[in-house]
């Protein structure tokens, strides 16, 4: 950031023009100012990517001065210059938002050396800042709550590779919101405007998964009766994620590290290769170190795709963001179902604040539309959280927790029966009336296609028994 402009204060003008000199050696455009109201006009004239503020000016403190530099520019760091004796004051000024602060006479090294930090961290801030505000207005995740140190720093690593088009490598339990990280690499990353293609290489049959991730020409199997392109192609110059690579058939693998080495591929039954440019992002459960050691992943695959590894934390190692996940589920749930519940219980809290969350936010997101919809009041209670699998901080029985219910007149079904029901029925219907086409009913039905196959896994539904034959 060698072109940034700064804004340095200080009634020595001595000292002012040796920082000016300094500053523009080392390509920064620099404005000075000999007082607070030239500051501050400064200030108001021109965006300041930083400031140099005297602690000890002779019109106004360098703490007040700030405080109204701020005020104009919230994000803007400040450094503070100090004498030795007031080195007390300096610190002052950081815990009231000063980046750090420099003695007099200072080393032009170091100033360079802290200013070079300074913007450094506010243009990761303001990363992190746009990728909030793309996943916020894209996509509405409940992961995106993150108030835990493991999250914003979690969050920060998904800045700072985005623009990387090296493999990354996403490791997290069931539930803790991986494709949604994924999601955010690519919309962080230059390839934003091109495709985000996703599939679960562990809902897919190992005799059509090859088909899926290259394609196939023409004849090339029984029912092939036309070429079509795989997810890699449609994927071109965009992001392909591969979740739960780990169930990925070792048969698939070797064709799978031979694109990743050479960027083509060839369909299945085709004779000339295929060549894509594609950013890759993989995601397991499974600790794949463990599969390599028991041949159930090949190990170069492993170093291929291990590239830059992040780690998704289980909502158990993150109970600070319990509360505000939430908050934030509760209001999407109460829109979807239009019930104005407005919260929880302490007690209600308190029961969610003491389970383990095998199950993670999805869990957590679960339990909460259980507790909405059953409720009839507008703040859920205790009794309704107890009901939705927490007891004694431990998952309930799918009967325990029927048996909590409210009886049930005759054969009536419960809620969850009925639901459940009515999904197996509608994803059936979906695929008849889509001829077997699997993408084409995801979109139908507003699932992403990892997603959509998930439910066909859950419900022990089959594309191809929907296809028609050739």
């Amino acid at each position: 950031m060698d072109s940034a402009k700064i804004l340095v204060v200080d009634d020595d003008k001595n000292l002012l023009e040796l920082a000016r000199a300094r500053l523009d050696g080392a390509g920064y455009h620099v404005v000075t100012a000999l007082s607070n109201e030239q500051a501050v006009a400064a200030a108001k004239d021109s965006a300041f990517d930083l400031s140099i503020v005297d602690l000890r000016l002779a019109d106004e403190d360098g703490i007040a001065l700030m405080e109204k530099l701020h005020a104009v520019n919230p994000e803007m760091p400040v450094v503070i210059l100090t004498g030795h004796a007031s080195v007390e004051g300096a610190v002052e000024a950081m815990k009231r938002g000063a980046y750090t602060y420099l003695t007099k006479p200072f080393d032009p090294r170091e100033l360079i050396l802290q200013i070079g930090r300074a913007l450094e961290s506010r243009q990761l801030a303001s990363e992190n800042q746009r990728l909030r505000g793309l996943l916020k207005e894209k996509y509405d995740f409940a992961n995106i709550v993150a108030k835990s140190d493991k999250m914003q720093s979690l969050l920060e690593a998904v800045t700072r590779i985005a623009k990387s088009d090296s493999t990354v490598y996403i490791n997290g339990e069931s539930g803790t919101g991986k494709e949604l990280i994924a999601k955010a690499l690519h919309l962080a990353s230059d390839r934003k405007d091109k495709p985000f293609i996703a599939i679960n290489c562990a809902a897919i049959p190992e005799t059509l998964l090859e088909s899926e991730l290259f394609g196939h020409e023409k004849g090339a199997f029984t029912g092939a009766v036309r070429s079509t392109r795989g997810l890699f192609t449609q994927a071109h110059e965009g992001t392909l994620f591969l979740d739960e690579i780990g169930d990925m058939p070792l048969t698939i693998q070797v064709k799978l590290l031979r694109a990743l080495e050479e960027r083509q591929f060839y369909p299945v039954g085709g004779e000339k290769p295929v060549s894509v440019d594609v950013r890759v992002v993989v995601a397991t459960k499974k600790d794949l170190v463990e599969e390599v050691k028991k041949s159930n992943f090949r190990e170069d695959l492993f170093y291929r795709i291990h590239v830059i590894p992040i780690t998704i934390p289980p909502l158990k190692d993150r109970y600070e963001d319990i509360p505000y996940l939430v908050e934030h589920l509760l209001k999407k749930i109460c829109q979807q179902m239009k019930k104005p519940v407005t919260g929880l219980t302490p007690k209600a809290m308190e029961k969610l604040m003491q389970h383990d969350w095998p199950g993670n936010v999805r869990e957590l997101e679960n339990i909460l539309e259980y507790a909405v919809t059953m409720t009839q009041k507008d703040i859920v209670t205790e009794d309704l959280i107890l009901q939705t699998k927490i007891s004694n901080g431990a998952p309930a029985t799918e009967e325990a927790i029927q048996s909590q219910l409210l009886p049930t007149p005759g054969s009536f079904k419960t809620l969850k029966a009925a639901r459940a029901e009515f999904e197996k029925a509608y994803l059936i219907r979906l695929l008849q009336m889509c001829d077997g086409k699997a993408t084409r009913a995801a979109e139908i039905a507003g699932k992403y296609r990892a997603d959509f196959y998930d439910l066909l896994k859950k419900h022990e539904i089959r594309v191809a028994d929907f296809k028609k034959p050739a």
